[in-house]
């Protein structure tokens, strides 16, 4: 069965990225670690984000993601649209399967997947 849908829940220190299918019960859970450090936001930009370490962090993401046909990136804080500039700026074709970005905290991951269901269900052709 193809697992064509991705949820992407990011944040400063890891990404848990789920494949699945929104009519089947099947799902592949992947996580990716981040290894930059996360700093604090001054003036509304943070060097972290666009440190070299951070670009390899969302480069990864995007490799994990890229064979889906929708992803729906998700998170807590600003790193999910650091992620967003990134794949627009440098991986427009993972950039261009992204249907929406939303704000969700620290979620499980069964709890992210069902999340991610809801929203693929209620959106459904």
């Amino acid at each position: 069965m193809s697992l064509n849908h991705v949820v992407a829940w990011i944040d400063h220190a890891e990404a848990h990225i789920i494949h699945f299918n929104p009519k089947a019960l099947e799902s592949d859970a992947v996580k990716v670690t981040s290894t930059y450090a996360h700093g604090h936001t001054k003036a509304g930009v943070d060097k972290a984000v666009n440190s070299g370490d951070a670009v390899h962090y969302f480069d990864a993401v995007a490799e994990a993601v890229k064979d889906a046909r929708e992803i729906l990136v998700v998170g807590p804080g600003m790193e999910k649209l650091a992620m967003m500039k990134h794949l627009i700026k440098h991986q427009h074709q993972v950039a261009e399967k992204v249907v929406s970005v939303e704000t969700v905290d620290h979620p499980n991951d069964a709890q992210l997947l069902a999340y991610a269901r809801k929203y693929f269900d209620k959106n459904a052709d």
